[in-house]
């Protein structure tokens, strides 16, 4: 009997120092970052950004490289320490009472975090909802700078791989389409990292 998803876990495709996560931008800045390896001044420090372990959920998020400004899918690789920090730093972006206690409490933690975490239900090859979550980190301030500046150690553009894998699947060849994606399995996560994460 297979063994069942747990709601909450991180699955990325990762290494011994390394982990990929996916974001979506306008070939302007998509391209420019896949060339340098950085991201270029045009790139807003100011906002938050949302980075994301899934390739399916980014997928599911940018249509296959089909939205406006999301036609350049990145593969972001990033130390596994900043990806960590990130984790402990985060607070979730909705109102858990078991977790916050008092609603004033988590608007003000979430006001101080520099990331919140949001738990989307994670995709499959047809992008329907699985009935396991998929993480999304926002980075904001300190840890969007840190992001930038020190986190990223190499960025690959993946909008080829993604149009292949979408044909596939158009064309109903599902195995073909599933030994393309990355290989994503479970993050290893000391229990304390996520404890103020799971909804």
């Amino acid at each position: 009997m297979q063994q069942q998803e747990p709601r909450f876990r991180v699955r990325a495709h990762h290494t011994g120092t390394t982990v990929t996560v996916y974001q979506a931008y306008c070939p302007k800045i998509g391209r420019a970052a896949a060339r340098n390896g950085r991201f270029p001044s045009s790139w807003s420090r100011d906002r938050m950004t949302w980075i994301k372990p899934s390739f399916l959920w980014m997928m599911y998020r940018c249509g296959w490289a089909t939205k406006e400004n999301q036609e350049t899918v990145l593969a972001v690789e990033i130390s596994r320490d900043g990806f960590v920090w990130a984790l402990r730093n985060a607070c979730l972006s909705h109102y858990v009472p078991v977790l916050h206690g008092d609603q004033d409490a988590w608007k003000r933690q979430l006001r101080a975090a520099p990331a919140r975490v949001q738990w989307d239900p994670e995709r499959d090859l047809r992008l329907n909802p699985l009935p396991y979550r998929s993480l999304q980190l926002g980075l904001a301030g300190e840890a969007a700078a840190r992001y930038a500046d020190e986190w990223i150690v190499g960025i690959e553009d993946v909008t080829p791989l993604a149009t292949e894998i979408h044909a596939h699947v158009r064309a109903g060849e599902l195995e073909r389409a599933a030994e393309l994606l990355p290989q994503e399995r479970p993050y290893p996560l000391e229990d304390d990292v996520l404890a103020h994460l799971r909804a």
